[in-house]
Protein backbone atom coordinates (compact mmCIF):
# COMPACT_ATOMS: atom_id res chain seq x y z
CA UNK A 1 0.00 0.00 0.00
CA UNK A 2 1.58 3.69 -0.82
CA UNK A 3 0.11 6.55 1.05
CA UNK A 4 1.49 10.16 -0.43
CA UNK A 5 1.33 12.67 1.93
CA UNK A 6 1.79 16.27 0.39
CA UNK A 7 1.05 19.52 2.40
CA UNK A 8 2.44 22.34 5.15
CA UNK A 9 2.21 19.48 7.54
CA UNK A 10 3.37 16.32 5.49
CA UNK A 11 5.90 15.72 8.33
CA UNK A 12 3.74 15.57 11.52
CA UNK A 13 0.99 13.52 9.20
CA UNK A 14 3.75 11.16 8.03
CA UNK A 15 5.13 10.21 11.45
CA UNK A 16 1.58 9.86 12.48
CA UNK A 17 0.55 7.19 9.73
CA UNK A 18 3.96 5.51 10.68
CA UNK A 19 2.71 4.65 14.25
CA UNK A 20 -0.52 3.72 12.73
CA UNK A 21 1.25 1.48 10.27
CA UNK A 22 3.78 0.35 12.90
CA UNK A 23 0.97 -1.13 15.15
CA UNK A 24 -0.15 -3.52 12.34
CA UNK A 25 3.00 -4.52 11.58
CA UNK A 26 3.60 -2.71 8.35
CA UNK A 27 6.79 -0.13 9.04
CA UNK A 28 6.28 3.04 6.81
CA UNK A 29 9.23 4.08 4.05
CA UNK A 30 9.44 7.25 3.26
CA UNK A 31 10.87 8.34 0.05
CA UNK A 32 12.18 11.78 -1.20
CA UNK A 33 9.35 13.71 -2.58
CA UNK A 34 11.13 15.12 -5.92
CA UNK A 35 11.71 10.75 -6.60
CA UNK A 36 9.16 10.39 -9.37
CA UNK A 37 7.07 7.71 -8.50
CA UNK A 38 6.34 6.04 -11.67
CA UNK A 39 3.18 3.54 -11.54
CA UNK A 40 2.64 0.30 -13.99
CA UNK A 41 -0.72 1.48 -14.53
CA UNK A 42 -0.50 4.98 -15.84
CA UNK A 43 -1.21 3.81 -19.59
CA UNK A 44 -4.78 3.96 -21.27
CA UNK A 45 -8.02 1.78 -20.56
CA UNK A 46 -6.88 -1.86 -20.19
CA UNK A 47 -9.45 -3.82 -22.55
CA UNK A 48 -9.17 -6.63 -20.22
CA UNK A 49 -10.28 -5.06 -16.94
CA UNK A 50 -13.23 -3.52 -18.88
CA UNK A 51 -14.16 -6.83 -19.67
CA UNK A 52 -13.82 -8.11 -16.54
CA UNK A 53 -16.05 -5.29 -15.54
CA UNK A 54 -18.95 -5.69 -18.09
CA UNK A 55 -18.72 -9.38 -17.06
CA UNK A 56 -19.09 -8.74 -13.41
CA UNK A 57 -22.25 -5.89 -13.83
CA UNK A 58 -24.50 -8.85 -13.96
CA UNK A 59 -23.79 -10.67 -10.32
CA UNK A 60 -23.70 -6.96 -8.60
CA UNK A 61 -27.11 -6.79 -10.25
CA UNK A 62 -27.92 -10.03 -8.33
CA UNK A 63 -26.25 -9.39 -5.54
CA UNK A 64 -28.44 -6.25 -4.99
CA UNK A 65 -31.84 -8.11 -5.93
CA UNK A 66 -31.21 -10.61 -3.45
CA UNK A 67 -30.59 -8.26 -0.54
CA UNK A 68 -33.29 -5.84 -1.33
CA UNK A 69 -35.41 -8.95 -1.33
CA UNK A 70 -33.41 -10.11 2.00
CA UNK A 71 -34.81 -6.30 3.34
CA UNK A 72 -38.43 -7.60 2.00
CA UNK A 73 -38.52 -10.46 4.12
CA UNK A 74 -36.75 -9.71 7.20
CA UNK A 75 -39.71 -6.72 7.62
CA UNK A 76 -42.24 -9.98 6.97
CA UNK A 77 -40.60 -11.81 9.67
CA UNK A 78 -40.02 -8.65 12.24
CA UNK A 79 -44.09 -8.06 12.06
CA UNK A 80 -44.87 -12.55 11.91
CA UNK A 81 -41.99 -12.63 15.59
CA UNK A 82 -43.43 -9.03 17.02
CA UNK A 83 -47.36 -11.19 16.43
CA UNK A 84 -45.76 -13.62 18.47
CA UNK A 85 -44.40 -12.05 21.07
CA UNK A 86 -47.76 -10.29 21.61
CA UNK A 87 -49.76 -13.82 21.72
CA UNK A 88 -46.76 -14.69 24.00
CA UNK A 89 -48.12 -12.37 26.77
CA UNK A 90 -51.57 -13.65 26.24
CA UNK A 91 -50.36 -17.14 27.07
CA UNK A 92 -50.30 -18.11 23.36
CA UNK A 93 -47.39 -19.79 21.85
CA UNK A 94 -46.27 -19.57 18.23
CA UNK A 95 -43.81 -22.09 16.87
CA UNK A 96 -41.84 -22.64 13.98
CA UNK A 97 -42.55 -26.47 13.49
CA UNK A 98 -39.80 -28.57 11.27
CA UNK A 99 -39.40 -31.78 10.70
CA UNK A 100 -36.87 -32.42 13.59
CA UNK A 101 -38.31 -29.99 15.87
CA UNK A 102 -40.14 -26.96 16.67
CA UNK A 103 -38.97 -23.02 17.52
CA UNK A 104 -41.17 -20.66 19.73
CA UNK A 105 -41.07 -17.58 17.47
CA UNK A 106 -41.03 -15.39 20.12
CA UNK A 107 -37.68 -16.06 20.67
CA UNK A 108 -36.22 -15.95 17.48
CA UNK A 109 -35.01 -12.92 15.67
CA UNK A 110 -35.78 -12.09 12.00
CA UNK A 111 -32.47 -13.52 10.87
CA UNK A 112 -32.78 -16.73 12.62
CA UNK A 113 -36.52 -17.32 11.52
CA UNK A 114 -35.33 -16.79 8.02
CA UNK A 115 -32.44 -19.07 7.98
CA UNK A 116 -34.51 -21.35 9.47
CA UNK A 117 -37.25 -20.84 6.53
CA UNK A 118 -34.31 -20.88 4.05
CA UNK A 119 -32.74 -24.63 5.90
CA UNK A 120 -36.41 -25.95 5.33
CA UNK A 121 -36.46 -28.57 2.66
CA UNK A 122 -38.99 -27.65 -0.25
CA UNK A 123 -42.28 -29.50 -0.78
CA UNK A 124 -42.86 -30.97 -3.89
Amino acid sequence: MIIEIVGPGADAARESIAAVTADWGHPAHAISSTAAVTRPDTKGVDPVAVTALLLSVPSAVLAVTDIADRIRKRRRADELIERARQLSTEQTTARLVRADHSVDLATLTSDQLLDLIADEPQAD
